[in-house]
């Protein structure tokens, strides 16, 4: 038992952190970004995935103080302007109605500013033009400045830019959302991600079963860092449908290693969880709890629910 720990702490510490982050290794990774910036105060890359590791915790104040942090010493950096952008929102969301709207109008120069800096970097174009559909004019809300964003994001990805396409007809009411989104399945040579997006908007017009034909698509797709059982088991959870299947997707999921910094194999584990304690198998949803309390000791979604119904 003694030699496993050591050779676990050894991996652990020959591990890149953003590794550590995409394996879903969350107190590993924080005790290197811990150390990293113990021995010096002013690295920047290392507040920026602290700004990440957050993120995926779900502690939105410590995810956006790490964003701050790292655009501080590192202005002219796009990408983090990019993840201070989307701790403001996801902080805008939990804030009251005054605080939100200063916060989000955060977001959207941050995303402004990361576009600016790099006009290559195709997350920040994609995330400004989200920002532009969903947001009200008062707010800095633009259709037409989304469609400009997706123009430029054709010249180097056009799937992405199909897919901001379609999420603009979607948003606009257009029948045409739907064609949109298969065509950038097709102009991604097949990827499971915008599969998953095709799923998501079948959830959103309520044609279930059409979204269940998707998820299914999106596990025989091209992955290139998605997570295609993660956020089919996570729609089918939120839907409360073929449930079986859901939590078959999430075993095979961590049992080929297939996390990804979206989907960290803690929160799998929190989700099978989750869906174990729906079908009323209380002992092994608290042992998946556990699982993801092991790998992320701050996560408290699973701290919450291991209490819960351990009581």
């Amino acid at each position: 038992m003694v030699i496993s720990i050591s050779v676990a702490v050894a991996s652990a510490v020959n591990t890149a952190p953003e590794d550590l982050l995409r394996a879903g290794k969350a107190n590993d990774a924080r005790r290197q970004l811990d150390a990293a910036i113990h021995q010096n105060p002013n690295d920047a890359e290392a507040y920026n995935l602290l700004c990440r590791l957050y993120f995926q915790l779900e502690q939105w104040d410590n995810a956006l103080h790490m964003a701050e942090k790292s655009v501080e010493l590192a202005p002219k950096n796009s990408n983090y302007h990019l993840w201070l952008g989307r701790a403001a929102g996801r902080k805008a969301e939990i804030a009251n109605p005054f605080a939100a709207w200063g916060l989000a109008r955060r977001v959207r120069s941050e995303f402004e500013r990361a576009v600016e800096l790099d006009g290559n970097n195709m997350p920040a174009r994609s995330d400004l033009a989200e920002y532009y559909m969903e947001a009200p004019g008062f707010l800095g809300g633009d259709k037409k400045k989304a469609r400009e964003q997706a123009d430029m994001v054709a010249r180097q990805d056009p799937a992405l830019a199909t897919y901001i396409y379609a999420r603009l007809a979607e948003k606009q009411g257009s029948a045409q959302a739907e064609q949109e989104y298969k065509k950038a399945i097709n102009k991604s040579g097949n990827m499971s991600r915008y599969w998953i997006e095709l799923a998501y908007y079948y959830r959103r017009a309520g044609r279930v079963a059409d979204m269940e034909a998707a998820i299914s698509q999106a596990g025989q797709g091209a992955r290139q860092g998605s997570a295609p059982e993660y956020d089919g088991a996570y729609l089918l959870l939120r839907t409360n449908r073929n449930l079986n299947a859901a939590i078959q997707m999430l075993k095979r999921s961590l049992s080929d290693n297939t996390s990804s910094e979206d989907a960290p194999a803690f929160r799998a584990h929190y989700m099978l969880g989750e869906l174990l304690e729906k079908q009323g198998d209380n002992k092994a949803a608290a042992a998946e709890f556990r699982s993801a309390l092991e790998m992320a000791s701050e996560f408290r979604p699973a701290r919450d629910a291991l209490n819960r119904i351990s009581r």
